[in-house]
């Protein structure tokens, strides 16, 4: 096919239109839609139809963009009211637990490497790098499956979780980089150059860097941005989202350049933008989760089309061996060594934690930078991660609901729904939806003599299948179903 404008779109066309009919077909056998848009890319592959691509610079590229986006929104729809709770046990699990995730694992594949029936045999410091590559759980994974399994979870466990996932990326990113510098070192034949003083040195400086700058630019720019969507006036409401998103943008560059982790910045930043009031904020988040959504396909199609499955399948033993041992092994143990300090976490949700340790696009993402820098065995490593992420995506995204059914840890209560499917401005109040009972009526029935305190009108009201304007006279019944409107805030 010959390289021209109209034929790339044709191609992105077609991939994508073809990965999300593979995602809806796919998810009635409960499979993860990201499971598939990775399978689809598979598909039209070297392997498969014949679509060639092997730029791995240009996938860093493209998941980068893709996961700044994706952690961007999910810090938007993260409430701090939620995640304060586990604030301490989630940020035990994104540092302690990514580090012991690589040791464990590290360990178990270096000696795994030396069995004489293995078929490959990676020095130590390469077998740390190829376990660092996949200790951070990934945020695309977790959002998306947690947040369209159409599951509630008891005991605060989906925002530590989403915590978790939105922050453990620096940690594993910093191991990964560390190893880097040390594999290349050593294969350079420069052995004695390296001091494990000066290792430590390195990469507390880097870890430093990493958090802080991350920390102090995201929370700077998360201010900054409510600061700048309340008094800039805007025409075009689709302008607030787009003008939201390029401030995303500048703080990962911003944040990159000056030695702290962009993921981590966008991340707090999100966070701190979605919990203020800003002007078309409903508006924004609809647009973001569309652009998630198309980064996420976009991101797992093009690290579909990378991977050559036949060479792949050549570690497929050895890469069942290691990741099983991570799910049954590494991260049960670093989950419950990281959470030994919070004793009034159940054992339960310690276990299911531990079951949600999902792997996805970060750490084949990851497992680029080792081939980009030219680590020698950085193609075993990057066939061994994109097959344990097949075997996370298959084996544990696809149990989530029935491993938190078996633990008893899915919350049951019946979500109330709208019965008026009104939406207003946030910056306009609150909607809030009751149904009234006998006890209600006891001291009158009509509006008037509710004594409705101050700043709260009841817009509409719902009696069977008919919709009232009230006034202060109208005769209430119980059962009525009343649409509130409130200038209080969640607090009050």
């Amino acid at each position: 096919m010959i390289i021209t404008s109209e034929n790339i779109l044709l191609l992105v066309s077609v991939l994508i239109f073809t990965s999300i009919l593979i995602s809806r077909a796919g998810f009635r056998f409960g499979l993860p839609a990201l499971l598939l848009f990775l399978m689809a890319g598979m598909l039209f592959g070297v392997d498969g139809l014949g679509l060639q691509f092997n730029d791995m610079k240009l996938a860093q590229f493209i998941g980068t963009v893709a996961l700044s986006i994706i952690l961007f929104t999910g810090g938007f729809e993260t409430k701090i009211k939620e995640i304060k709770p586990v604030l301490a046990p989630g940020l035990m699990l994104s540092t302690l637990g990514v580090v012991l995730t690589t040791v464990i694992t590290g360990l178990f594949i270096f000696l795994l490497s030396k069995w004489e029936q293995c078929p490959i045999e990676l020095p130590f410091f390469v077998c740390l790098l190829l376990a660092a590559t996949m200790s951070s759980t990934d945020s695309a994974s977790v959002f998306n499956i947690l947040r369209n399994s159409k599951m509630k979870l008891k005991n605060n466990l989906q925002p530590m979780l989403e915590l978790e996932s939105g922050s453990n990326d620096p940690m594993a990113y910093i191991l990964t980089i560390v190893l880097i510098q040390i594999a290349t070192t050593l294969s350079g034949g420069n052995a004695a150059d390296i001091s494990s003083w000066q290792i430590v040195k390195d990469a507390a400086v880097t870890l430093v860097l990493q958090f802080g700058v991350g920390g102090i630019i995201g929370v700077a720019m998360g201010y900054f941005s409510v600061w700048c969507m309340n008094r800039v006036r805007l025409t075009n409401t689709p302008l607030y989202a787009i003008m939201l998103l390029s401030i995303g943008f500048f703080t990962f560059s911003v944040t990159g350049n000056l030695q702290g982790n962009g993921y981590l910045a966008v991340y707090i930043a999100g966070i701190i933008i979605g919990n203020h009031r800003i002007p078309n904020k409903k508006d924004i988040l609809s647009f973001l989760d569309g652009m998630t959504w198309l980064m996420q396909i976009i991101m797992f199609l093009a690290l579909g089309l990378l991977v050559n499955p036949h060479e792949m399948l050549q570690m497929a033993p050895v890469a069942l061996l290691i990741g099983i041992f991570m799910i049954l092994v590494a991260r049960p143990l670093s989950v419950h060594i990281s959470l030994l300090p919070f004793r009034k976490i159940p054992f339960a949700d310690k276990t299911f934690v531990s079951w949600v340790g999902l792997r996805g696009a970060v750490p084949i993402i990851f497992a680029t930078y080792p081939v980009v820098a030219g680590v020698d065995g950085a193609n075993v490593i990057f066939n061994i991660v994109f097959f344990i992420t097949l075997l996370s995506l298959v084996i544990q995204g696809s149990s989530i609901t029935f491993v938190a059914k078996l633990l008893k840890l899915n919350d049951d209560t019946p979500e109330e729904k709208s019965e008026f499917g009104v939406e207003i401005p946030e910056e306009a109040g609150k909607l809030v939806e009751i149904t009234l009972t006998e006890d209600s009526l006891l001291h009158g029935n009509t509006l008037k003599e509710l004594k409705l305190p101050e700043g709260i009108l009841v817009m509409m009201i719902k009696r069977d299948n008919r919709f009232i304007v009230p006034n202060g006279s109208l005769e209430l019944r119980a059962g009525d179903r009343l649409l509130i409107i409130s200038d209080r805030t969640d607090d009050d």
